[in-house]
């Protein structure tokens, strides 16, 4: 999979290239205004939220003996029904979708966070998110700079439209936030339809779009072994079967050339410029709040995703905490989806 890029040391994911394709006809192809708030939320019912405190103490039982642990099964029709609708959602809906009803304020914080394990068991299994194999991922300000080796989900800067994991080997197929506390101020989360981008591209800027098809450099954020190479080449485009595969994240390709030491070629930065014009169109973007107690779940490969600023209150309890979970249908719970990585 190791390969030399113009001298440099890459992981390659080239294969993924193919041919440039018509945008098809889809549901998760949208634009903000044709979406209403029923298409996204999701409400627990009364009996789910019974289940959920019923099935607690045990899913934390569980939960104690390891991240891995498959031996319960909650018993939770109702709650299974309603993470049924929400999975419907994100892959044939509008590719992302909020659940409202999680009794967090009822449960301690290691049963509210076995919990929250467990529902997204419904949707996919959970997978680590970093090398060192951290399964559940604290999205909070630690007051460090947004610079190589520092994911931007440990500060609390602008992370402009993109994919979790776009220089991954193994892609998370959906993403899941926990809000154990809101922002002060800021900190929204706003969804575009990669599709919709992919069509705006293609009517707009259809150079742009054709380099986007061919193969990048990614920073890899460090999450990797020492001796593996700091960067991916890989397409921003592909696709998967019939779905949109796309590894969207314009400051991960900008940092992977810095990384490499090498500059990016005209065609490319002004492909980088061209999703940028396109994404700043408030036409294509939906905000959908996140209070404490929501999980938002999205599609990773199909919707992009955004987070302004924000600003946090002074007391150490009050600070701006989202538990995330990355969930893969295939491959194995490892980082890069292979044994014994």
């Amino acid at each position: 999979m190791e390969n030399l890029f113009n001298g440099v040391r890459v992981v390659d994911a080239s294969a993924e290239v193919c041919d440039l394709r018509a945008t098809p006809g889809t549901p998760l192809k949208w634009l903000a205004n044709t979406l209403s708030e029923a298409d996204w939320k999701v409400h627990l019912p009364a009996q789910a939220v019974a289940e959920i405190l019923r099935e607690a103490s045990t899913l934390a039982v569980s939960y104690a003996k390891g991240l891995n642990e498959k031996a319960v099964t909650p018993d939770w029709p109702a709650v299974r029904e309603s993470m049924n609708t929400l999975g419907n959602r994100i892959d044939n809906g509008p590719g992302f979708a909020v659940l409202h009803g999680l009794p967090i304020d009822e449960l301690e914080e290691e049963a509210a966070l076995a919990v929250y394990w467990y529902l997204g068991c419904e949707i996919a299994p959970p997978v680590a998110q970093k090398w060192n194999g951290e399964m559940i991922y604290s999205v909070r300000d630690t007051g460090q700079t947004y610079a190589y080796g520092v994911r931007g989900s440990r500060t609390s800067v602008e992370l402009v439209f993109h994919v979790d994991n776009a220089f991954g080997i193994a892609v998370p197929d959906y993403v899941g936030l926990l809000c154990r506390q809101p922002a002060k101020q800021g900190g929204i989360s706003r969804f575009c339809s990669l599709y919709t981008v992919h069509e705006r591209l293609q009517q707009r800027f259809p150079e742009a779009l054709e380099r986007l098809y061919r193969p990048m450099l990614f920073d890899r954020q460090k999450e990797h072994s020492e001796a593996s190479p700091a960067v991916l080449l890989a397409p921003f485009f592909s696709w998967r079967g019939d779905k949109l595969f796309a590894r969207a994240n314009t400051s991960l390709v900008r940092k992977g050339y810095q990384v490499a030491g090498l500059e990016p070629d005209r065609a490319l930065e002004a492909a980088l410029s061209a999703v940028t014009e396109i994404c700043e169109d408030d036409v294509l973007w939906y905000e959908a709040p996140l209070e404490r107690g929501h999980i938002q779940y999205l599609n990773n490969h199909e919707v992009a995703h955004y987070r302004s600023e924000f600003e946090d209150f002074e007391q150490p309890e009050r600070k701006r905490h989202l538990y995330r979970l990355w969930h893969r249908r295939e491959g194995t719970s490892h980082y890069d989806g292979l044994a014994g990585c």
